[in-house]
């Protein structure tokens, strides 16, 4: 079990603290330690932990507290998680629920580097949400970047395995564009503010946290068309590359539809054709073949067709 009271900077205090007035409190305890002692914190709320557990990221409003679940994806792929966990707060502070030590981590780490100059409930949330988001437009870009060197290939005409690489991408994004989703309605949960836990001049900081999650969700958005293009833009070159060979031979069957008709021509076998008395007639029909074959090369690739 961790204890803080929201000072300037979060200070280390006891488990029976949470009831001391004047001060709000940050907790993060494990299910088995919040099943011993949830009755202690006055929430009026029967919570099962594990049934919140459900790999999204949602709040709920009840009578006495704020219940939700959070969580961290994974860095290498979105569509993984690094560490869920759950909460519950009320006007008094806020419990989080981890079997990990992700939120623990987070907030030993708002504990060591921030000092608040507004010191409150809702100033820790901010600074906790944004840590959420910390390092997301970094994954962006290289999402972007990423899209970028496919687009390279695709023109290079190097396109073995784009539309899987393109694919993983899309997935990753769609993820992370469902992650803001749901992250923005938990801030527009706390902004609502419902039950008043939280000061109205304060609600302020739900809002700026959430216009930034925001832009993360237009950004991937923007993402998500891109793989779309990209994804057009590799059909296209296939098409094109599929049309050049069918045209390339249309006109070796062009070339070579002159001799064929000389081959039908002579294969019909009727006695009295005078060129085949002739002793030079091989020669010449070699010869009319070879500049029939010279002159149609010469005619397709003046027409740019070679």
């Amino acid at each position: 079990m961790i204890c803080y009271r929201i000072s300037e900077k979060l200070e280390p205090s006891g488990p029976d603290s949470y009831r001391e007035a004047g001060y709000q409190h940050v907790m993060v305890l494990g299910s088995t330690e919040w099943a011993e002692h949830k009755d202690d914190f006055d929430m009026g709320i029967e919570w099962d932990f594990n049934a919140i557990q459900s790999g999204s990221v949602h709040a709920e409003v009840n009578f006495d507290s704020i219940t939700g679940n959070l969580l961290l994806p994974g860095m290498d792929r979105a569509q993984d998680t690094q560490g869920q966990f759950a909460f519950s707060l009320d006007e008094k502070g806020i419990i989080f629920i981890d079997d990990g030590e992700y939120a623990a981590g987070m907030v030993k780490n708002i504990a060591a580097n921030k000092k608040l100059v507004n010191p409150c409930l809702e100033r820790f949330l901010y600074d906790f949400l944004e840590q959420l988001i910390c390092g997301d437009g970094e994954r962006l870009k290289e999402y972007d970047r990423k899209l970028d060197g496919i687009e390279r290939q695709i023109f290079d005409g190097d396109t073995e395995n784009v539309q899987r690489d393109i694919a993983a991408i899309r997935n990753d994004l769609r993820d992370l564009k469902i992650y803001y989703q749901d992250l923005i309605d938990v801030c527009q949960e706390f902004e609502e503010n419902e039950n008043h836990f939280f000061k109205e001049e304060n609600e302020r900081y739900f809002r700026l946290v959430g216009q930034r999650i925001q832009r993360l969700y237009e950004r991937v958005v923007n993402l998500v068309e891109y793989t779309t293009q990209l994804r057009d833009l590799d059909q296209t070159k296939t098409d094109e590359k599929q049309n050049k060979n069918i045209a390339y031979l249309t006109v070796i069957s062009s070339i070579f539809m002159p001799l064929t008709l000389i081959v039908g021509w002579y294969g019909m076998n009727f006695k009295y054709m005078p060129e085949l008395e002739y002793k030079m007639a091989y020669p010449i029909l070699i010869v009319i073949c070879a500049v029939l074959v010279i002159v149609s090369i010469a005619v397709f690739k003046k027409k740019k067709l070679l």
